[in-house]
């Protein structure tokens, strides 16, 4: 086992930068399309505009905003754009996060702390979809909270009444995805927010994929169901920047429709000689630079540049729904709303078989253990490569079919899920 050490002496720039070249060629590029989640794609001069506010205030620290007030005036332009695309409630607010697990983390830390406040709960508990993101796990381990999957309904959306069924008196919070990452899918949010208001349990909709989508492509004229603050069960929201907002990594939000609710997701400590020591978030630090390429982008591409590229992104779906039609033995898990693509094969055992082939000729493929199948989160990266894709798809289906081939068992348990 090597020892990696300290070297002793400096090294130059132009050294580092082709040792770091050579690093990278391991990679699988964000820009070629063979990638079918972690990138997105909106135009070479957004990405510049990306980056170069990134630059700019990559070493303002959005932890002291009395130091950066500019970091605390973008961020809070940016919390109020996305507030008013999602039916900005009065009285609304929000905190830009790290991503959507810090995001998810500070819903479920606001509502623990909440019904705290109002109630006692011996072993508070939250119930979600089983499709809801693991990030909610996380944060149940963190904050000493039990979680109850409960399994989704027939169509791979999430089962009301089950849900309902597993909600007890210790329940501080309930959960939706407006899409979940496996299938793509939105819950049935509108009737999670009546069963919310019912049961007066707080309703966290899970919309870092979509939350910068869906509001154009409803605007756009396609069938997206009401997600968002206009039901008024709905309590809070996740939504990330750097998914379909196009800005740097990362970047997200965590959103409530009651500024009093955002309190409880606040830290502040007094008790040392430094004096008082607040956080917003979970981090103390925070580079203002994904603050900054947020605002840059959002504020670059407007209303008017967003719905031109959620066009060209639901036409490129589109056209993947319309390939994956004709193919033979494959089968979508239900009618993505927006662009998250998930398809099996009649027999399941061939997707692995499948997946293995599609790697063969230079695909990064991504899995969904159950059922198993394959995901992908269509977006203009993949313009380029789309007929490419299908190709491959149609010739590696086509030999799996004529071979029969069966993944082994275990085979089905090694799914990489990120």
């Amino acid at each position: 086992m090597n020892v990696i050490t300290l070297p002793e002496q400096g090294c130059d720039w132009d050294s580092l930068k082709q040792r770091m070249q050579v690093l990278q060629r391991g990679d699988w590029s964000h820009r070629d399309g063979r990638l079918p989640l972690h990138c997105y794609f909106a135009g070479e001069e957004v990405g510049k505009v990306a980056a170069e506010a990134y630059s700019m205030f990559a070493s303002a620290n959005a932890l002291a905003p009395q130091a950066f007030p500019s970091c605390g005036q973008m961020e809070r332009e940016v919390v109020a754009m996305v507030l008013d695309l999602l039916h900005r409630p009065d009285g609304g607010a929000g905190s830009m996060t790290s991503g959507g697990t810090e995001s998810i983390i500070l819903a479920v830390k606001a509502a623990r702390d909440h019904a705290r406040a109002m109630r006692h709960a011996h072993r508070p508990n939250i119930v979600i979809p089983e499709s809801a993101h693991p990030a909610f796990d996380k944060a149940a381990q963190l904050l000493g909270l039990d979680v109850r999957r409960v399994p989704v309904a027939d169509d791979y959306r999430c089962d009301v009444a089950a849900m309902e069924a597993a909600l007890d008196d210790e329940t501080v919070l309930l959960v939706a995805s407006a899409p979940s990452l496996p299938y793509g899918l939105i819950d049935r949010i509108e009737a999670m927010a009546a069963l919310a208001l019912r049961k007066r349990v707080w309703l966290h909709v899970d919309s870092c994929i979509g939350g910068m989508l869906a509001p154009f492509v409803q605007q756009l004229g396609y069938p997206v169901p009401a997600f968002d603050f206009r039901l008024p069960g709905v309590r809070s929201m996740s939504v990330d920047l750097h998914k379909f907002g196009y800005a740097a990594k990362g970047a997200s939000l965590i959103l409530y429709r009651d500024a009093a609710d955002q309190q409880f997701q606040f830290s502040r400590f007094n008790r040392w000689p430094k004096g008082d020591y607040f956080t917003p978030t979970l981090a103390g630090t925070r580079s203002g630079g994904a603050i900054a390429s947020a605002w840059a982008v959002m504020r670059f591409l407007g209303r008017e540049g967003y719905l031109h590229i959620s066009r060209q992104v639901m036409q490129l779906r589109d056209r993947y729904l319309a390939g994956l039609a004709a193919l033979p033995s494959v089968q979508l898990l239900g009618t993505p709303e927006l662009s998250v693509v998930t398809f099996t094969t009649r027999s399941p055992s061939h997707v692995f078989a499948l997946a293995d082939g599609m790697r063969s000729r230079g695909w990064y493929m991504s899995l969904v253990a159950s059922p198993p199948a394959i995901q992908q989160t269509v977006n203009l990266v993949h313009a380029a490569l789309a007929d490419q894709y299908f190709d491959d798809l149609r010739a590696v289906l086509h030999d799996v079919l004529a071979r029969g081939t069966e993944a082994p068992a275990d085979r089905q348990q090694l799914v990489v899920t990120y």
